[in-house]
């Protein structure tokens, strides 16, 4: 079993504190997000998802 982790960093615009899951931000203030590449482990598929045929 995988956990989500909750993240937090400094915003890279305007420095605003952070939080994200698994690497992946979006600041509130002043709409930077970071590319989500960037993150701590992969994204999951369309496979991972138990509901993704309906």
């Amino acid at each position: 079993m995988t956990f989500t982790e909750i993240t937090r960093t400094d915003c890279v615009q305007c420095g605003t504190e952070v939080y994200g899951i698994d690497g992946r931000y979006a600041c509130g203030l002043c709409d930077w997000v970071n590319h989500w590449s960037e993150g701590h482990r992969d994204l999951p598929t369309e496979a991972d998802d138990r509901n993704w045929d309906r």
